[in-house]
């Protein structure tokens, strides 16, 4: 080997007994610790999230470096797929005007909630999830599954998040214009919570991305990774990522890189 690199044999055994370098064992240490975050994250952190979790742990180093780190040794976040829409907006029920015109924040909670429709393959058929997002926090404030894309399935959603969060009357629901929101019995439900109802223009999905940006977020970070061979199977592994990863845990950029209960928790201490 010394022949073929045109070396010396004592300067190969002298490098082989080299110390490794102070920045070589830094950089073992940060990886270390880099592999436990992406772990906690599912591998969904890429090295923005992935900076801002280590410096909440009091490591410092700069996004360039983690970045290169990530890069080097494989380490790359969940990538995003198309999906495609769920909602048939072609009915004869009223519609209600855009209130939000794309203005997805809140200054407090259940001030604005928006809500939709997404499915989940399984080996058994179509899972349907329909979620609601509060815009002050970005939590899932209700959300209900079922092998059919009903207006019974809206409903449930829209009764567990009113259960959970009693929210004051004048409170704006917006969605797309999709038959199940737009039915006499969903609109009436909100009629008798107080809430008032805003719909998205016609083929603009745009006007509910923020809704949009969160079932990208699920199926990117969990769906498109797994096979569900039933839909109870999926049911708990959505239930769990909503519930215990989403709404605790994972770092949101729109609220300063902190989860939406700790998005929360901070304002009512303030």
């Amino acid at each position: 080997m010394c022949q073929v690199f045109k070396v010396s044999r004592s300067g190969f055994y002298a490098w082989l007994k080299r110390e490794e370098s102070s920045r070589a064992k830094q950089n073992k240490e940060l990886l270390k610790e880099i592999h436990n975050v992406y772990k906690l994250s599912r591998g969904t952190y890429g090295s923005p999230r992935v900076t801002k979790a280590l410096k909440n742990q009091g490591i410092t180093c700069s996004r360039n470096r983690v970045a290169r780190l990530m890069r080097d040794y494989g380490i790359f976040a969940k990538t995003k797929r198309r999906y495609k829409a769920t909602t048939n907006s072609k009915h004869s029920y009223p519609v209600a005007p855009n209130l939000l015109n794309q203005n997805f924040s809140a200054n407090q909670p259940n001030q604005v909630w928006v809500a939709d429709i997404t499915y989940i393959p399984t080996d058994e058929g179509w899972l349907y999830l329909a979620a609601i997002k509060d815009l002050y926090n970005r939590k899932i404030v209700g959300w209900a599954m079922d092998k059919t894309m009903t207006r019974q399935l809206v409903l449930d959603a829209l009764n567990q998040a009113v259960m959970r969060y009693r929210p004051l009357a004048g409170l704006i629901h917006h969605s797309d214009r999709g038959s199940q929101y737009a039915s006499y019995e969903y609109q009436q439900a909100l009629r008798g919570y107080g809430i008032i109802t805003s719909m998205s223009r016609k083929g603009n999905c745009y006007d509910n991305a923020s809704m949009e940006s969160f079932f990208g977020t699920i199926k990117r970070e969990l769906i498109y990774g797994s096979r569900y061979r039933t839909r109870a199977e999926a049911r708990h592994a959505i239930f769990e990522y909503i519930e215990v990863f989403y709404n605790r845990i994972r770092l949101h950029s729109s609220l300063g890189y902190m989860s939406p209960v700790e998005y929360e928790q901070a304002k009512n201490a303030a």
